[in-house]
């Protein structure tokens, strides 16, 4: 049995993983989804990889999975904790001394063309669940005080030596497939593996990440340190 560490983007909460957590058990799994003090003003990338130390415990063996701009938590995470494998899901990929307000540009990340959260976020997602797990987000987190985590610089000197996947989902308007694919191999000198889904796969896609990530959690590649 492997525990899958779960950890939200930017904004989001533990209910975002409400769908994919049954899935996991159900494949014979433990899940431990962790809401981010993100309305802590105190609050450095440091204190939201210790939320997640934390509620993990002793639980082994572990992968830890990033979603979004959880992709600035994950890695801190494997570098406090023996762990299997750290998957990325359509996540952003920090490098050494870049923080996560200066990655939007650092990246080369397109732009948009929309300010339509519903269709950059939850474009393959009913609206009556995307306003649901919206709603929920909303109460867990608070009033968002992240200043202090976005505009420090991501703490490590290079990636962790820990076996590193990376979810691309085609279905992505956020960031999307080109950026993505291009973004990985830059940043981790891999090439991801390609899902259906959108922005927020883990709601309207759970079995297949399930599948995915029961799969991975067997056998997970190795990474190249990002620059």
């Amino acid at each position: 049995m492997t525990t899958f560490a779960l950890i939200h983007g930017g904004g989001g909460s533990a209910y975002d993983w409400h769908l994919l957590e049954p899935e996991l058990r159900a494949r014979g799994h433990d899940t431990v989804a962790v809401t981010l003090p993100m309305s802590d003003p105190e609050a450095d990338l440091w204190t939201y990889a210790d939320a997640v130390v934390e509620a993990v415990g002793e639980r082994r063996p572990l992968v830890v999975v990033a979603h979004s701009w959880g992709g600035f938590v994950g890695p801190l995470v494997c570098a406090r904790l023996e762990v299997a494998a750290l998957v990325l899901v359509t996540a952003m990929i920090p490098s050494p001394g870049e923080s996560p307000e200066d990655w939007w540009e650092r990246s080369g990340r397109p732009a948009s063309g929309t300010d339509d959260e519903y269709e950059l976020f939850w474009n393959d997602v009913p609206r009556d669940l995307a306003d649901r797990v919206t709603a929920e987000d909303a109460a867990a987190a608070g009033d968002l005080s992240m200043d202090r985590a976005t505009g420090a610089p991501w703490p490590l000197p290079a990636w962790p030596d820990v076996p590193t996947r990376y979810a691309l989902c085609r279905d992505d308007r956020l960031f999307t497939p080109d950026f993505v694919r291009r973004h990985v191999k830059e940043r981790l000198g891999i090439v991801p593996d390609e899902l259906p889904g959108g922005h927020m796969v883990m709601v309207s896609r759970p079995r297949e990440l399930a599948d995915y990530l029961a799969q991975v959690s067997g056998e997970p590649a190795r990474p190249v340190s990002a620059t």
